[in-house]
């Protein structure tokens, strides 16, 4: 039986309490230390139960095993973006100059950066319970959207999503968003390219 990769949790690129006052420490805390590293230890369980079971050709269990490793993988792929995608908002990365191309993408699309945060943020508040608001290109036409995804248990400021819309803007790492907009989708997966190819 091959030994599947094992997936360890990432290091955060600034102490739990850099981006406060607009993400707590403590809620920084908890989705790092409990809720992804739940993830990723429920990914590594997923896949070696599945190495298992293809060594003994278990369909059956091969199959089932699919949601599993699909939710974790998803939640370890989500908040290592989301990790990547902040900055303390002291950063000069925190500033939107620092994207100027994807400012100027956003403005074409929504008609000024101001109204792109009011259409993101309106999408994150009409999320129904937990799941993730996202800024997506389509490859083949270039346009930009704004998307939802179910899950992957994020409680925002302890479930007060309005000012968790607001303050969010204020540690977005524009410097890493612009270099994911810039460079296309191995630019966007970063180091978890390798886990894209397993999903």
């Amino acid at each position: 039986m091959a030994t599947p990769a094992k997936y360890i949790l990432p290091d955060l690129p600034y102490a739990y309490n850099a981006l406060e006052p607009h993400i707590s420490a403590q809620i920084m805390t908890l989705h790092h230390t409990k809720h992804h590293q739940a993830y990723v230890n429920n990914l590594n369980a997923a896949l070696l139960s599945l190495a298992t079971a293809t060594s003994k050709n278990d369909i059956v269990a091969q199959l089932h095993l699919q949601v599993a490793i699909n939710f974790n993988a998803g939640g370890h792929i989500n908040h290592t973006l989301f990790w990547e995608n902040l900055v303390p908002a002291s950063s000069p990365s925190a500033d939107s100059s620092s994207a100027p191309k994807l400012i100027s993408a956003l403005s074409a699309r929504w008609g000024s950066f101001e109204k792109f945060q009011e259409a993101f943020n309106a999408v994150l508040l009409g999320i129904k319970g937990s799941g993730w608001g996202w800024l997506v290109q389509d490859l083949e036409s270039g346009s930009l959207e704004i998307i939802t995804s179910e899950d992957q248990d994020i409680v925002p400021y302890l479930n007060d999503k309005g000012a968790y819309a607001k303050g969010i803007w204020k540690v977005v790492n524009w410097k890493k968003v612009e270099a994911r907009f810039n460079g296309g989708p191995e630019a966007v997966w970063g180091s978890l390219v390798g886990l894209k190819s397993s999903i």
